[in-house]
């Protein structure tokens, strides 16, 4: 994990734009905006649950991802 999040600074460092498919949450932590999905997989997902910065997620009660980052961050 640790190479993978280096390579994907190093090419935020260089000026790329970069989108991120992810639910790790070393990733998460690491963006400038996040676009959540849900409120759960499959059937139960496709509506737009948050849209912004990470600190701005963990206020967002409908997300299952804030409260992962949440309990990550406590």
């Amino acid at each position: 994990m640790a190479n993978l999040l280096a390579l994907l600074d190093a090419m935020v460092d260089n000026g790329s734009t970069l989108i991120v498919i992810e639910h790790n949450l070393d990733v998460v932590v690491r963006a400038d905006w996040i676009i959540d999905m849900g409120p759960g997989a499959g059937a139960e997902g496709g509506t737009l649950v948050f849209e912004g910065a990470p600190r701005e997620l963990l206020k967002a009660s409908k997300s299952l991802t804030a409260k992962h980052l949440a309990a990550r961050l406590a």
